[in-house]
């Protein structure tokens, strides 16, 4: 017969709150992750300092990333040679996928020769880019604010295993709380 007094409460109670302990943690590490914007790649869909959730199943499932998806992954190699910590993680919008010919004409944003419309950002680019056709396992992903963001066109595609997750919903601050939406007002593409 099991003791029924306060110490076998207590204990009941440490076991339930371990548990809902192991079950968040276990959320926090395979399906939903909470991350900040530190830079201003991604002006001005996303600001500094927004608090954001990354989507972790559907790098897993070997889903596609769907043009205008914005990802958060891991920095490519060409990166970690150049002092980017490995274990950091970068955001970005993805443009293109395995197969696509991609350049950047007269600040505008091609892929298989035609425009890209939305092409997400807020001006025109003021660099040309390309051709390059992205090669199979990889994205193209260029920042927002693509004058000023450090993306696929200064270190190439972006192998698809780097991908952590899609941000999907920014939780602050609470005046922009909602779906995270491109510059026209859509939501980006596939998330």
């Amino acid at each position: 017969m099991l003791a029924s007094g306060p110490t076998n409460g207590l204990r009941s109670q440490l076991l339930s709150l371990l548990l809902w302990l192991m079950v968040a943690l276990l959320l926090r590490w395979l399906v939903v992750e909470p991350r900040w914007i530190p830079s201003g790649s991604m002006l001005p869909t996303l600001q500094l300092q927004d608090r954001i959730l990354v989507e972790k199943v559907r790098p897993h499932l070997g889903r596609n990333f769907k043009p205008g998806t914005v990802v958060v992954f891991h920095p490519p190699a060409r990166l970690v040679e150049a002092g980017y910590n490995p274990s950091s993680a970068l955001i970005k919008r993805v443009v293109a996928g395995p197969g696509d010919r991609v350049e950047i004409l007269g600040g505008r944003l091609l892929r298989n020769g035609v425009r890209v419309e939305p092409d997400w950002s807020a001006e025109a680019m003021d660099y040309e880019f390309g051709p390059v056709v992205v090669p199979p396992g990889h994205l193209l992903v260029l920042g927002d604010n693509r004058n000023a963001s450090l993306d696929s066109h200064v270190w190439g595609p972006l192998p698809r295993q780097e991908v952590i997750g899609t941000a999907f919903w920014r939780y602050w601050p609470l005046q922009r709380f909602g779906p995270i939406r491109s510059p026209s007002g859509e939501p980006p593409g596939g998330v």
